[in-house]
């Protein structure tokens, strides 16, 4: 049988062993800034620089597959750079893809997602409410929606190897 100092040994052994399974795990946490770098989208043609924008997190294209328009463009715009055709606002469609800021306020929410946040697709010219889930350190979802989550379409991205 035991005696009160074992059992009293066990126990503070237990519970440093605990403390530090739970230090060890906080510190394989994800941070805010984790996000950062450049993606790759699920269509790999394009790639998306995620920043810092003020306390939050945006993102902006900064290289696409075809960034200018083709030789048979019908209206006449061969070899310039795509523009933003498909915005609602006629005032929007003159800038240019790349440069075009599509993910904003994007805020961290203390694990490994981001929330809050609007992504714009400029295939179709809609703004979605976003969410962002970093699955692995170089994969991520992008879900976008209206209204709730449910109506709505994820995306995976990768991480641009550097």
């Amino acid at each position: 049988m035991a005696t009160m100092g074992e059992d009293t040994r066990s126990t503070i052994v237990l519970v440093v062993c605990c403390t530090l399974i739970i230090a060890a795990a906080a510190a394989l946490g994800w941070s805010g800034d984790d996000i950062l770098g450049l993606w790759n989208n699920e269509e790999r043609d394009g790639i998306i620089e995620i920043f810092k924008c003020r306390e939050d997190y945006c993102g902006r294209i900064v290289w696409a597959k075809e960034p200018t328009y083709p030789a048979d463009d019908k209206m006449g715009r061969a070899g310039q750079p795509r523009l933003d055709d498909n915005n609602p606002s006629p005032g929007l469609r003159t800038r240019p893809i790349i440069g075009l800021q599509i993910m904003n306020d994007f805020v961290f929410d203390g694990d490994n997602g981001w929330k809050e946040g609007t992504v714009y697709d400029p295939k179709n010219g809609r703004t979605y409410s976003g969410k962002v889930t970093l699955v692995s350190p170089n994969e991520l979802r992008l879900r976008g929606y209206v209204l709730f989550s449910f109506f709505g379409r994820t995306t995976i991205w990768t991480r641009l190897e550097h």
